[in-house]
């Protein structure tokens, strides 16, 4: 048996950056990708987010890769929000995410991070904060 500890803090968001996720549809959304996640073996530990985006907090198990863990979430989510009508058109996720392992030392402060979204984002917007994640891993992440 593998024994697998590690974390993934995982951002994306909806196509185009359209404010789709309302506090009410994304109180839904978070509710189902919860309960579908647990069906397919992901533990979320955190998920939240704000109109265009959401983080989430995961164990990635010996089995999955970071990719089909986001497949499976972001894949079936955008299935269910369509089938549900949540949104007056077509919802879509964006293709790009952004995935970092997170240190156990820090996982308290990464929690803290995702559930207090709302405030976070009084003060910066999701484009500049994506932009950060960005530079952060062209400055310090693999070369190719």
């Amino acid at each position: 048996m593998a024994y697998v500890k590690i974390m993934v803090h995982a951002v994306w968001s909806t196509k185009y950056r359209h404010p789709w996720l309302t506090p009410e549809i994304r109180k839904k959304v978070i509710e189902h990708i919860r309960s579908n996640a647990r069906e397919k073996g992901i533990k979320i530990d955190r998920i939240n987010g704000y109109t265009e985006h959401l983080h989430c907090l995961f164990w990635l198990n010996a089995d999955m890769s970071v990719a089909k863990a986001l497949q499976l979430i972001k894949g079936e989510s955008s299935y269910w929000i369509n089938q549900q009508k949540l949104t007056a058109t077509k919802f879509e996720w964006g293709v790009e995410y952004y995935a970092a392992s997170v240190s156990e030392s820090v996982i308290p402060t990464v929690r803290k991070y995702i559930e207090n979204q709302e405030q976070h984002h009084s003060g910066i917007s999701f484009d500049e904060e994506f932009r950060q994640y960005l530079e952060d891993f062209l400055e310090n992440g693999p070369d190719e």
